[in-house]
């Protein structure tokens, strides 16, 4: 399997996984999944897109070791000094909050909360294509 160099695509090929994860492994009733240990998995693998879109574009990680842990209030600053409106700001704090605590931590099970958290982190991955540089910006390999 050939390895992907384009952040963009990483973070949508992450965000897919997780939704085949909720999709396939971690079980629907009704309203709920079922199985919570799939759910905190799903939205950490989504959690890890977002943040491969986002470094390249914020170039947080520039310059420095891959295992280097950012802290998520870099990330905030680096999204104020870059963006046009405070709306971007918002829906990052909402995509973390989401995605990292509710499904990463906690398994929140309800399919609607779920739904909306791969939404914002999809239009969050929509900003950082949008703002992506290409060869100007150092990429990871993963």
């Amino acid at each position: 399997m050939k390895k992907l160099r384009h952040p963009i695509q990483k973070a949508e090929r992450y965000l897919r996984e997780a939704r085949q994860i909720l999709d396939e492994i971690a079980g629907r009733d009704d309203d709920y999944y079922i199985d919570r240990k799939y759910v905190k998995m799903a939205g950490r693998m989504a959690w890890r897109g977002v943040l491969t879109a986002l470094d390249p574009v914020l170039e947080i990680r520039k310059g420095s070791k891959r295992s280097y842990c950012i802290a998520f209030r870099d990330y905030e600053d680096a999204v104020v000094s870059k963006v046009e409106g405070k709306i971007d700001v918002l829906r990052l704090l909402n995509v973390y909050k989401t995605l990292c605590w509710s499904l990463g931590y906690d398994g929140i099970t309800s399919c609607d909360i779920v739904q909306i958290a791969l939404e914002e982190a999809q239009e969050t991955i929509g900003w950082a294509e949008k703002h992506y540089q290409g060869d100007k910006v150092d990429i990871m390999s993963a």
